[in-house]
């Protein structure tokens, strides 16, 4: 079984709306290995009308994300894949995190990333940590709320 390590700053973390897609495969195999952040600086924010948290590729601005580290095994990737459009809205990545309650436990790993977004994301407010009831009071939308689908041209570069 090949296993491959995958960093959620986002809905996917333990207690957020999109945790199940890890078990929604009842064959797939996932284990939480711990809570970590971001080597590098990368801009977290909350945005569209559905109030969806992204990581911009954009190396240096921000902080260091803090989300949770996991293992998956590739039908729960493929389910992961789905939930993010990768590759047509997220492109998974890997970057360096830093594993907590560790000594300098550092990792390459998978992450969801926006890769080609409009320049004015940028001067959104970003976010060190995620939590849907944070006190930003921007709620998640989930896709089964949703009235109509999301406008790509919100995020992407034309």
């Amino acid at each position: 079984m090949e296993l491959h390590r995958v960093f959620v700053y986002g809905t996917l973390k333990r207690n957020e709306p999109n945790h199940s897609w890890f078990s929604k495969n009842t064959e797939g195999y996932y284990k939480f290995i711990g809570e970590a952040k971001t080597v590098e600086k990368l801009p977290l924010i909350i945005a569209t009308e559905y109030n969806i948290p992204f990581i911009l590729k954009s190396p240096g601005n921000g902080y260091n994300v803090l989300g949770e580290l996991y293992e998956v095994d590739s039908k729960v990737l493929s389910d992961l894949d789905i939930l993010e459009d990768h590759p047509n809205f997220y492109v998974r990545e890997k970057f360096n995190v830093e594993l907590f309650n560790s000594e300098q436990f550092i990792e390459n790993v998978w992450i969801y990333v926006i890769v080609n977004f409009q320049p004015h994301l940028l001067n959104e407010t970003c976010y060190e940590t995620y939590s849907n009831s944070g006190s930003h009071g921007k709620k998640y939308v989930e896709r089964y709320l949703r009235n109509k689908y999301l406008d790509y041209k919100q995020i992407f570069q034309n």
